[in-house]
């Protein structure tokens, strides 16, 4: 068979393959800590699974409009609202399965060879799988250790080229945990109005995750971009919903006709009920959230102090998500050799910085959405295997 040239471009999202591994060990009898996948270990809140099992019981079984139901794209703007701040219409909302869905959405829309489109870089990999798919040439945004993992919205401006046509950003961030603060992204607007032309992502899917008092910092904020600027969102970190695959993005309005007509002729529709348990989640009680992002601050805490008792191992304090990117460069390990090792010989699971991009080496991700007492017991074993 004749595939088309695109298909080798396209990447993969090494958290899965680490996932099969890990599972494959523990199926031997290994004992083996996951500190790799990167989705809550808590279970969606009872009163969210009851409004999909009323939907269903209810009769919502067929399609439903391709940008969502109205009730749930209401719910998502009075979410907005409430808490970005912004009066967002129904009508530039479209409901998907996933948040990477509005990624593919977006990099598909400006995507082509012979553009630019930039990416976050140590950033999710999915960014660049998409943007090399589509032809055009990924432009990496390195994110600095010296600054908690945010970029700078100077270099961000320097990058920019005639042929730049969307710029992604990703805050709080996937792999590191960053946090952009405000005042670099008042700078990367200000800039951006010298560059019309250039559209942005704006990847807010862990803006409830937000440690130290600091509020998130939504790009939504800036009226100036709202032409340009699409967002992406979703239940499935907030609401441990990952496995419900629903997600949402806020288009400016000549881009809504194009978003939809592409959720037409891929996905159809998210299922009615998992519509419904939208709802649910957005407008119901908020205490399991809270909870959920109060363990997630504590984990924080304790695994940024164990991983700097590891030897060759330095670790900021990430302000957002719940992922640790220590780096380790002082272990004398390359990233993709110390992920192999510490599954193999140590029992413990946990991602490369490669896997994310070129600025990568030298660092790996742990996931801290586990018990405090797996984050120990694996922090453990990695010193003692290290030597101290």
């Amino acid at each position: 068979m004749q595939l088309a040239a695109a298909m080798a471009r396209l990447g993969t999202e090494s958290a899965f393959e680490v996932l099969a591994r890990a599972t494959r060990l523990a199926q031997e009898g290994r004992s083996i800590i996951n500190l790799g996948i990167g989705q809550p270990d808590f279970p969606t809140p009872p009163h969210i699974v009851e409004a999909a099992v009323k939907a269903l019981r209810d009769g919502h079984h067929g399609y439903t409009p391709a940008n969502g139901i109205l009730p749930l794209r209401e719910a998502v703007a009075a979410d907005m609202r409430l808490r970005r701040g912004v009066e967002v219409s129904p009508e530039r909302i479209v409901i998907v399965p996933g948040g990477k869905v509005t990624m593919f959405m977006a990099i598909a829309m400006f995507g082509e060879p012979g553009v630019e489109i930039m990416y976050p870089d140590p950033g999710f990999p999915i960014y660049r799988s998409l943007i090399q798919w589509t032809g055009a040439e990924p432009v990496p945004i390195a994110l600095h250790e010296d600054k908690g993992f945010a970029f700078s919205a100077l270099e961000v401006l320097n990058k920019i080229t005639p042929r730049t046509r969307l710029l992604i950003v990703n805050s709080p961030a996937n792999p590191t945990g960053g946090v952009v603060p405000k005042a670099e992204l008042d700078r990367l607007v200000e800039g951006l109005l010298d560059y019309p032309e250039v559209a942005v992502l704006s990847d807010e899917i862990y803006a409830r995750m937000c440690y130290d008092g600091v509020p998130h910092a939504s790009l939504t904020a800036y009226p100036e971009l709202e032409h340009r600027l699409i967002l992406l969102d979703g239940w499935s970190k907030t609401y441990a919903m990952t496995g419900w695959r629903l997600g949402w993005g806020v288009w400016p309005e000549p881009l809504v006709e194009h978003a939809t007509r592409l959720a037409i002729n891929t996905h159809s529709c998210v299922n009615a009920a998992t519509q419904w348990a939208g709802i649910e989640a957005l407008t119901g009680p908020q205490d399991a959230v809270e909870r959920m992002v109060a363990a997630f601050d504590r984990r924080r805490q304790v695994i940024v102090e164990e991983l700097n008792a590891i030897p060759g191992f330095r670790c900021v304090r990430p302000g957002g998500a719940f992922y640790a990117f220590p780096n380790i460069e002082g272990t004398g390990k390359t990233s993709r050799q110390l992920q192999e090792e510490l599954l193999t010989e140590v029992g413990v699971a946990i991602i490369s910085g490669t896997s994310f991009g070129i600025h990568g080496e030298g660092y790996v991700r742990f996931s801290y959405a586990a018990s405090v007492e797996a984050i120990q017991e694996a922090c453990g074993r990695i010193r003692r295997h290290l030597g101290a």
